[in-house]
């Protein structure tokens, strides 16, 4: 049977070579995402900024060291989740993904799910979170509440980015962060518990 693990590399490998969308065609790296292929935690972001462009890894920049802060702050690490965008590819101008564009990717996104079978899935931003939840409600009512679909707790949260340009949202993120801390050490107890079947 193929592992998560290989299934990963695979959409990693087509996401490389993707030019289904007019932002194949800007990149410089195309950036698939990264963490263990037995994550029982998952985090969803818009799109690759700059410096994602620039090493082919999400979560790089400053909007990454931040949110590795909170993943530390919530008893994770990066190592012990999957960290992906809903692009694979950076908008120009680090715009939000176009409708489009988001569908274009979505099917390499929802390969990826298939393959990690998370627990929990955290929408990093409304972008990420209109695109999985199908919801236009405003970010500030429900950030930090879990939505089940499928089995999946579903947990849309602020992007680290808009934090890093509005200091009212820091505070917020943090609280949602260590909210949901029972959340996550109880999603990676029970992915232990499983083992890699």
């Amino acid at each position: 049977m193929i592992s998560a693990a290989e299934i990963l590399d695979e959409i990693a490998a087509e996401v490389r070579e993707c030019q289904l969308c007019p932002l194949g065609r800007g990149r410089r790296n195309a950036v698939p995402g990264e963490g263990s292929p037995t994550a029982p935690i998952m985090f969803i972001g818009e799109g690759p900024g700059e410096q994602e462009d620039l090493q082919g890894r999400p979560f790089v920049g400053p909007a990454g060291r931040y949110l590795d802060s909170l993943l530390k702050r919530a008893g994770l690490t990066r190592e012990q989740v999957y960290i992906t965008n809903i692009v694979k590819c950076r908008p120009p101008g680090n715009r939000e993904p176009t409708p489009d564009e988001a569908a274009a990717c979505r099917p390499y996104l929802d390969g990826q799910i298939a393959a990690l079978k998370p627990r929990v899935i955290c929408l990093l931003g409304r972008p990420a979170t209109q695109t999985l939840l199908g919801t236009n409600e405003a970010m500030q009512k429900i950030h930090g509440r879990a939505f089940e679909r499928d089995g999946i707790k579903f947990v849309p949260m602020y992007h680290p980015a808009a934090a890093l340009h509005n200091q009212k949202i820091g505070p917020l993120l943090v609280a949602d962060f260590e909210r949901l801390r029972p959340l996550f050490a109880d999603a990676v107890k029970a992915a232990q518990g499983l083992g890699d079947g």
